[in-house]
């Protein structure tokens, strides 16, 4: 699924829009036991209570593609003949099967979910009546019916004993700790809308965090390939160049590399692309022979590649941050204008490796503006 995609169903998600009927719930305490299980119609909840509870649904449809919202896809084995499946086919249902499914789900999630405060399972059945796209945008001609299923994993924290004021009463009065439901930290929508359509060989997988992506749900519950977490991707690439370019791992290898992947990012936003950027193995090569590495090293790459990240492409955004560049060392940080970088170089003195940055104007020393002395030549001028 791409953002707009994405965010079609999150305008759609909304009390005066949406079909959601009932929303299943399941708490679970710290000890991984269920304590209770319930389904509410959402028809029958205030309003401002059910628009409440979709807020949360929505933010499971929220953050960056690639690394808060990742597509985990069924094997065609998984989808022909497997438990995994058939149970994530029938919570979107609205008949018997879905009563057992739900069930299901519950008990592996409490089985298999780690998380350090008690949390509360939310489940949500919707049917999108999918319009059809016009010149003018949506016309709401279309024809298909996209049946899914959302849910949203949120911890559940108590808050601590406060004093109120009640100007009504003109008194003081000692407010009790509640319990509060918190935004989620996983979820998932399925089946997945690519193309707009319905695709039950992909789960929207929603991670909070892109550095934990509660790998644990994935293996047990889902059964399927768990994806490196984003925040990993940069260090890892990072680490099969340096072991395998060893030297030749140099600044301006590094320099062309962000720069080749910023391009990338650059031109999917001016092209205005649905589809997000990735970086493949090839992309990474191509910038390594154009930087001089030896076919044999090249080669190298790609198999270290291949063995770590498999086919998968990684998100740009993973990699870069086009509003910083920085260059460390144990005892420095120096950060440059990403568009300036051209301003770092290194170069060896006496045999003595330096990293050189050159000074214009506006050079300040702890916020005084200082003056950067004239080398003289050997003349004297």
């Amino acid at each position: 699924m791409n953002e707009k995609e994405i965010g079609e169903l999150r305008r759609h998600l909304r009390a005066d829009k949406c079909s959601v009927n009932d929303l299943y719930g399941c708490f679970v305490n710290e000890k991984k036991e269920i304590v209770t299980t319930f389904r509410q119609p959402l028809g029958l909840t205030p309003s401002d209570d059910a628009e409440a509870v979709l807020q949360i649904m929505r933010k499971a449809l929220s953050g960056t593609v690639g690394k808060n919202l990742l597509a985990l896809p069924f094997s065609t084995e998984q989808v022909m003949d497997s438990d995994e499946h058939r149970m994530f086919s029938a919570l979107r249902t609205r008949d018997q099967s879905c009563e057992a499914a739900v069930g299901a789900l519950f008990e592996q999630t409490a089985a298999a979910l780690r998380m350090e405060t008690p949390y509360l399972i939310l489940l949500a059945q919707d049917s999108y009546d999918v319009p059809a796209v016009g010149k003018d945008g949506l016309d709401g001609d279309g024809a298909e019916v996209f049946n899914y299923c959302l849910c949203a994993v949120c911890p559940v924290k108590e808050t601590r004993p406060a004093l109120g004021f009640f100007p009504a009463e003109n008194t003081f009065r000692s407010l009790l700790s509640n319990r509060v439901i918190c935004a989620p930290e996983l979820g998932f929508l399925f089946p997945s809308f690519d193309e707009r359509t319905a695709n039950i060989y992909d789960v929207l997988y929603y991670t909070k965090h892109s550095a934990e992506n509660h790998a644990e749900f994935i293996e047990q519950v889902m059964r399927t390939v768990v994806p490196m977490p984003a925040d990993e991707q940069k260090d890892t690439l990072n680490g099969i160049l340096e072991s395998v370019l060893s030297e030749e791992c140099s600044l301006d290898l590094a320099v062309e590399l962000r720069d080749a992947i910023c391009e990338q990012l650059d031109e999917a936003q001016q092209s205005h692309a649905e589809e997000p950027p990735v970086v493949s193995k090839k992309d990474v090569s191509r910038v390594l022979r154009r930087c001089g590495v030896g076919e044999e090293r090249v080669e190298a790459f790609e198999r270290e590649y291949q063995e770590t990240f498999g086919s998968a492409d990684i998100p740009p955004k993973n990699l870069v941050d086009r509003r910083r560049f920085e260059v460390t060392t144990p005892d420095v940080q120096i950060r440059v204008s990403p568009e300036r970088s051209y301003l770092v170089s290194t170069r060896t003195i006496d045999g003595v490796p330096y990293i050189l940055i050159r000074a214009e104007d506006g050079v300040e020393v702890n916020g005084m503006q200082v003056q950067i002395a004239a080398e003289l030549s050997p003349d004297g001028e």
